[in-house]
């Protein structure tokens, strides 16, 4: 990855999260934490991993996105609206009534979602079904699919591994953020899902880990998951709660809470000043 190509990714990265902020506050509700800590893989997958036309969503033979978390929609949004998919500006119409930005995301209103999800551990077996049709279709496209390491606590994440590795899905990758903490607090102390890596191993994966936070590591990862032959692929990233605000990072509490009109302007302000950081890079 050349320097410039990684100053693009960290702008757009600064940008996911600024929508964010921006689409919470405005909704007064909403999930920013999770959202915050996945953006740098919003930024990645959607700006250079992905084959997508936001001109073109239906696209029959795009790549797809599964969004399992789908609580984390804000982050989602903020990605797809900077890609094009529609305007920046309609962030702030999310979760009000008759927006097409709702709570988690829904395929038939919203540009650019490939599947409605919302109910934990349910969205990796959407996409385990969408990489065998792709299979049974002969399409050349890849599946990937994003889970909280919370989430994979639910039972039914585990039958849809089981079913990738023994269909030989190759053409899927499974990401889990894994920033320690879910709505409850630490997820050691709710229900523990470690060590994640090697129980995914034990499922028969490919299974990488990596700093959810740098550019380069994903890269790597998602080459080595595209190279990958007769298996299934995951990618586990150590990530932080709230990533890139300081009074959200690390905090629990921010799963499910918007900013208030003094924290949003601190949080922007934050924001403006990595971007700028950035920017002069």
């Amino acid at each position: 990855m050349t320097a410039n190509e990684k100053k693009e990714l960290g702008i757009l990265a600064c940008k996911v999260r600024m929508g964010v902020v921006t689409a919470t506050h405005a909704a007064k509700s909403g999930h920013p934490g999770g959202s915050l800590s996945a953006a740098d893989l919003f930024t990645y997958l959607y700006f250079k991993e992905m084959n997508i036309d936001p001109a073109n969503p239906a696209w029959a033979d795009r790549d797809r996105f599964v969004l399992s978390k789908g609580h984390t929609a804000p982050g989602l949004y903020a990605v797809l609206a900077l890609r094009g998919f529609f305007p920046v500006e309609e962030l702030t119409t999310l979760r009000h009534i008759g927006s097409r930005l709702q709570g988690h995301p829904n395929m038939n209103e919203t540009p650019g979602v490939d599947m409605s999800t919302g109910s934990l551990g349910q969205g990796v077996s959407c996409a385990a079904g969408m990489a065998l049709s792709a299979r049974y279709q002969k399409k050349d496209l890849r599946v990937y699919t994003l889970l909280g390491d919370g989430e994979i606590e639910e039972g039914q994440v585990w039958e849809a591994l089981m079913f990738a590795h023994q269909h030989k899905l190759d053409n899927l990758c499974v990401i889990v953020d894994n920033n320690g903490l879910q709505i409850d607090g630490r997820i050691e102390d709710v229900m523990s899902p470690y060590p994640i890596v090697d129980k995914l191993a034990a499922f028969g994966f490919e299974v990488t880990e990596i700093d959810g936070s740098d550019f380069e590591q994903m890269e790597a990862a998602f080459a080595k998951a595209r190279q990958t032959k007769g298996v299934p692929s995951a990618i586990v990233m150590k990530t932080t709660k709230g990533k890139g605000v300081s009074f959200m990072e690390g905090k629990a509490g921010w799963h499910g809470k918007a900013p208030n009109d003094e924290e949003y302007a601190i949080a922007m302000n934050e924001l403006n000043a990595a971007l700028a950081e950035w920017e002069a890079k």
